[in-house]
């Protein structure tokens, strides 16, 4: 009987160290994104968050907080890098100002199309890049789709080159965003995206540009009145996890995280594509007026775009600019 208690405090460290162990299997991830529930890029971590959940059985939950509620995307890619916030999801751009290489992806017209864009983003290129990150405390698992960027404005309809003259615009805080708009010769407004509807709605600003989903998941037609289809950027987004939280992660998990980006990748960029449409559509009736620049004026636009272009094209590293160049031959004409 003497026997017992030391049989009791052996089943007590046993039960202590297995659930200790159950404990740190467990983790709870939360994900920032800008943009509110529903628009495509909350639906494709949504689906993130499902395939992670079901092949870890449970045990890696992610949390998809909308709508730019853990603060704008600087304070997120701070947050990431210290470890305070798991993973986030953002355009690809404003990585310029960590690795100043990705300033490549807010390039004017670099991109024809959604296909030309999933090929070069899906490249070596592409995994290149978000390499490249880690040295600055992020790893980049996938990469969504914001899609083409359009242009707002309260002021006037756009018809012509000269109409985007004068105008005001917000645009995403990086010097390249800032080249572009100047160029266009309106007045470019750095703004963090989650003060943009108080900038519009107070006329601190003229404008805005984003693409489709963002503008009308975002109601910027209440505060804005004429769209502008320009497609004179495509955004991709960067899926981010913490370098400091990934290393935490045994290989079987990060395994599980990168092929769950990937897939929801391919998930939500069919998502975005299909709801473009359905956006425009649905801004047209709320009574924004649309136009498209006749193709001469498109011309000029393009003309006044490519010293940008060219300009960003010439400060990329060496490596950078070749491998774009092959993923560029690699998709095709």
């Amino acid at each position: 009987m003497a026997r017992t208690p030391w049989i009791l405090r052996g089943l007590a460290v046993l039960l202590a160290v297995v659930a200790s162990t159950a404990m740190a299997q467990e983790k709870t991830l939360r994900i920032a994104t800008q943009n509110p529930k529903g628009h495509p890029i909350a639906l494709g971590l949504e689906r993130f968050a499902e395939l992670v959940e079901a092949r870890t059985r449970g045990r890696i939950k992610v949390l998809v907080f909308p709508g730019g509620t853990l603060g704008s995307d600087e304070v997120s890619i701070a947050a990431l890098q210290a470890g305070t916030l798991e993973m986030a999801s953002l355009n690809s751009g404003i990585l310029a100002n960590q690795v100043g290489a990705f300033a490549v992806f807010d390039l004017p017209l670099l991109f024809s199309g959604d296909g030309e864009a999933d090929a070069i983003l899906d490249s070596p290129f592409g995994r290149a890049m978000h390499a490249s990150l880690q040295a600055k405390g992020l790893v980049g698992l996938a990469y969504y789709e914001l899609g083409f960027r359009q242009i707002t404005n309260n002021l006037r309809p756009i018809n012509t080159v000269a109409d985007i003259e004068g105008l005001s615009l917000r645009v995403i805080p990086t010097r390249l965003n800032i080249d572009w708009v100047r160029a266009l010769r309106a007045q470019a407004v750095p703004i963090p995206f989650p003060d943009v509807y108080a900038a519009l709605e107070s006329k601190a600003v003229d404008g805005q540009d984003n693409p489709l989903t963002v503008i009308e998941a975002n109601r910027f037609d209440r505060v804005q009145k004429y769209l502008l289809l320009s497609r004179h950027q495509y955004n991709p987004q960067s899926v981010l996890i913490s370098k400091k939280v990934w290393d935490g992660l045994d290989a079987t998990h990060q395994s599980v995280l990168s092929e769950a980006a990937r897939e929801s990748a391919i998930f939500q960029r069919a998502e975005a594509r299909r709801l473009e449409g359905a956006a425009l559509e649905s801004l047209r009736k709320r009574g924004m007026v649309v136009t498209r620049l006749p193709d001469g004026e498109a011309r000029k636009m393009a003309e006044r775009l490519r010293p940008v272009t060219d300009k960003y094209l010439k400060a990329l590293p060496a490596d950078v600019l070749a491998g774009l160049r092959r993923a560029r031959g690699a998709a095709g004409p």
